[in-house]
């Protein structure tokens, strides 16, 4: 579930058709030592691709996320169309999870009480120094709540980056408002305080490759993670 994500455009490409606009592609591609989502553990060693296309503030972004050692490790992929303007990003995403692994989890299967769907608006705003995303389910295979009703469940993040010794890094904590079993919690609960390194490494004069570590507590489940990760792109 990914980082959500609005684009960090990788690769141009210009059309005649377009007079000098641009129309903005991503591919990359992670691997992670363990895929940690919002304070939640959902498998161990993955690779993570992403295809992007953006065009004047608006975005789609395909993303993914395959797990390279165990079989039953969350299988994802998702869809998020994006737009900003200035700090203001709305979005929506359709997770769909574990393909492959159950016969019947079909990619078009819609049904209102058996689809393996999840729908997820967002709306947040970069205010520079730091960053405010709120997170709102509003259909598909939502959690429940106390009452075993749709929780739609939501999440709300804060994020801080700076730079230190040479490294980027970027603080963020999240939580949770209302009870959802979608995210282990019974009321408002902090799920994600987290604290993420990243530096490029240089392989040649015009090639290099960002690698990160993670340190993240989920003080809900009283678990705590460290990931390891390097990120490939043209």
């Amino acid at each position: 579930m990914k980082k959500i994500v609005i684009l960090a455009m990788g690769m141009v490409l210009s059309s005649t058709a377009l007079a000098q606009e641009k129309i903005e592609t991503t591919i990359s591609g992670d691997i992670v030592s363990s895929y940690i989502w919002r304070g939640q553990d959902l498998g161990s060693v993955a690779l993570q691709p992403t295809l992007g296309v953006g065009y004047k503030g608006l975005s789609l972004t395909a993303w993914g996320s395959y797990g390279l050692t165990d079989p039953a490790d969350t299988k994802e992929f998702d869809l998020t169309l994006g737009y900003t303007i200035g700090g203001l990003t709305i979005g929506v995403t359709d997770y769909w999870f574990n393909a492959g692994l159950d016969p019947d989890n079909r990619y078009f299967k819609y049904d209102a009480h058996g689809t393996n769907h999840v729908f997820e608006a967002n709306i947040g705003y970069d205010f520079g120094f730091a960053s405010l995303q709120w997170f709102t389910n509003f259909a598909g295979n939502d959690g429940l709540n106390k009452d075993g009703k749709r929780a739609y469940s939501s999440y709300v993040e804060a994020s801080v980056p700076f730079r230190l010794a040479t490294v980027d890094w970027t603080a963020t904590a999240g939580a949770v408002p209302f009870a959802t079993d979608f995210y282990g919690a019974t009321g408002f609960a902090v799920t994600n305080l987290s604290l993420r390194a990243t530096k490029d490494i240089k392989v040649t004069d015009s090639f290099s490759v960002p690698i990160f570590g993670q340190v993240t507590g989920n003080p809900c489940s009283q678990k705590a993670y460290l990931v390891l990760g390097f990120t490939l792109q043209p």
